[in-house]
C-alpha cells in the first residue's frame, strides 16, 4: 500500500518547538522560584542573585553569537540536539552546587546551551514556513516560554516541599532528554522528510525569493555591515531584558511586596505567564491577519508592533496597586504584550534576510538582547539593594517598571528609523 503523504506537516513541526522552548524557559525559571530559599542557604543579597543571573546572561549572549554560526553550518537537527544536551545538563548540575560561585559556573554553562534554542527554532520556522504563516508560527512556538513560566510555578514548588531544592533542578533538567527523542523520530527539512508531500513543499516554497535563493554561504562578521542587521540587535536588546526582569524578579516582587508565600502553587504567577501564552500567539496571529488582508510586510509587523509596545506602557502605573490583583492585571498585559511584540520581531529577521544567514542573525540580535540582559540585571540588583537598606523597596520597584514601561517604544522608533520599509537584504 502507498503511503499517503501530510499536507500539514509543517503544524506538527511547530509542535516540536512549542515543547522545546517550554522546557527551554522551564529550566531557566526554576532559580526565580527558589531565590527566597537560596538567598537565605547561600546568604545571598540582592547584588549576589544579580551576579549570577548576569553570568547566565554573558554565556547566553555569547553562547547566542557562536551557536547562529554554528546552525547556518551544521543544520538545525544536530544543532538543536546539541544545545538542548549542554542545557539539561547544566540544569541537572545545578543541584551539586555547594557555594554563589557555583551557581554562577552552572548558570554560564546553562546560558550556553539554551542560547542554541531560538536561532534554532527560527531558523526551522524559516524552513518549513511561507512568510504570511511564520509570525503566526512563531507565536505558537514562542508561547512554549509562557507555558514554562506557568508549568515552573505548580511544579517547582511542590517538588521543594517535598524533595528539596536540588530535586527540583534534577527532574526539570531531565524532562529535556526525553524531548529529545521525539526530535530524532519525528525531524528533519522538508525536502528530506519523506512524510511531507509535494504540495505542501511547493506552498512552503511559495515565496518566489525564496524558492529561488542561493546556497552560498556568507560569513557573519558581513552581517554587521547591513543596515537590516542593527534594526533586529536594537530591538533585542532594548526589550528582551524586560522579559528576563519578569522571569528573573517577579516571584521575589510578589513574595515581599505582597507577602507571596512561593513554596506553595502561586496562582498570580500562574496568571501573568498565562496571560503572556495569549499574547504570544495573538501577537503572532495579529500580523498574519494584516498581512493576510493584503496589507505589505513590513506594514502588518511595524503597526503590530507600535500596538504591542503602547500595551506595555500602563506597568508604568503598578506603583498605585492597592492589591496583588491589581498589579498581576498590570504585569499581565505587560508580559503579553511582551511576547506579543517578541513573536514579531523574530520574524522580521526571516523577513529581512534568507534562510542561509538567518541563524546567524537571530543569533547576533540575540546576543545584544543578552547584552541588555546582563546590564539591566546590575541596575536591578542595585535599585533594589539601594531602597532595601533604606526600607522602601518599593520604590526601588516602582522605578524598573518605570523603565519596562517606556522600553519598547523607544525601540520601535529606533527601529523604524533605521530601517522604514524593512527591505529584503540581498546577499
Amino acid at each position: 500500500m502507498r503511503e499517503t503523504k501530510a499536507r500539514n506537516y509543517r503544524w506538527v513541526i511547530v509542535s516540536l518547538l512549542f515543547f522545546a522552548t517550554t522546557i527551554n524557559y522551564l529550566d531557566r525559571q526554576v532559580i526565580g522560584l527558589l531565590k527566597p530559599v537560596l538567598e537565605v542557604e547561600f546568604k545571598w543579597t540582592e547584588s549576589d542573585y544579580s551576579y549570577i543571573v548576569m553570568a547566565f546572561a554573558t554565556a547566553y549572549a555569547a553562547g547566542l553569537l557562536v551557536f547562529g554560526g554554528v546552525i547556518d553550518k551544521i543544520g538545525t537537527k544536530l544543532g538543536y540536539t546539541i544545545s538542548l544536551i549542554v542545557w539539561s545538563l547544566a540544569a541537572m548540575l545545578h543541584a551539586i552546587v555547594k557555594s554563589t560561585f557555583g551557581f554562577g559556573v552552572v548558570r554560564a554553562a546553562l546560558g550556553v546551551g539554551e542560547s542554541g534554542n531560538f536561532p534554532a527554532a527560527i531558523k526551522v520556522v524559516a524552513e518549513w514556513f511561507p512568510k504570511k504563516e511564520r509570525a503566526f508560527a512563531t507565536g505558537i512556538f514562542n508561547s512554549g516560554a509562557n507555558i514554562g513560566a506557568v508549568v515552573a510555578p505548580v511544579m517547582v514548588p511542590w517538588i521543594l516541599g517535598i524533595y528539596g531544592w536540588q530535586m527540583a533542578f534534577l527532574i526539570t533538567g531531565a524532562i529535556g532528554f526525553i524531548w529529545l527523542i521525539f526530535w530524532w523520530i519525528f525531524y528533519e527539512i522538508p525536502s528530506k522528510h519523506k512524510k511531507v508531500s509535494q504540495e505542501e513543499i511547493a506552498y512552503i516554497n511559495s515565496d518566489s525569493a525564496l524558492a529561488a535563493e542561493s546556497e552560498s554561504k556568507i560569513k557573519w562578521i558581513e552581517l554587521f555591515g547591513i543596515r537590516q542587521t542593527w534594526t533586529f540587535v536594537i530591538g533585542k536588546f532594548l526589550t528582551d531584558p524586560i522579559w528576563w526582569f519578569f522571569l528573573f524578579w517577579l516571584p521575589s516582587y510578589f513574595s515581599s511586596t505582597f507577602n507571596l508565600d512561593l513554596k506553595k502553587p502561586s496562582l498570580p504567577l500562574i496568571l501573568v505567564y498565562t496571560a503572556t501564552s495569549i499574547g504570544s500567539i495573538g501577537g503572532g496571529y495579529l500580523s498574519s491577519y494584516f498581512i493576510k488582508k493584503g496589507w505589505p510586510v513590513f506594514k502588518a509587523r511595524k503597526t503590530a508592533m507600535l500596538i504591542f509596545a503602547l500595551c506595555v506602557v500602563p506597568i508604568i502605573s503598578a506603583k498605585y496597586a492597592t492589591n496583588v490583583w491589581q498589579a498581576v492585571a498590570l504585569i499581565s498585559l505587560a508580559a503579553a504584550a511582551h511576547q506579543a511584540w517578541s513573536a514579531n520581531i523574530f520574524t522580521t529577521a526571516s523577513d529581512m534576510f534568507p534562510k542561509r544567514a538567518l541563524s546567524s542573525v537571530v543569533g547576533i540580535g540575540g546576543m545584544a538582547g543578552s547584552v541588555g540582559g546582563i546590564l539591566f540585571p546590575f541596575l536591578v540588583g542595585h535599585i533594589l539593594d539601594y531602597y532595601k537598606k533604606g526600607g522602601h523597596l518599593l520604590i526601588g520597584y516602582n522605578i524598573i517598571f518605570l523603565i519596562c514601561g517606556c522600553a519598547y517604544l523607544l525601540a520601535w522608533f529606533i527601529m523604524h528609523l533605521l530601517s522604514p520599509k524593512m527591505k529584503p537584504v540581498n546577499l
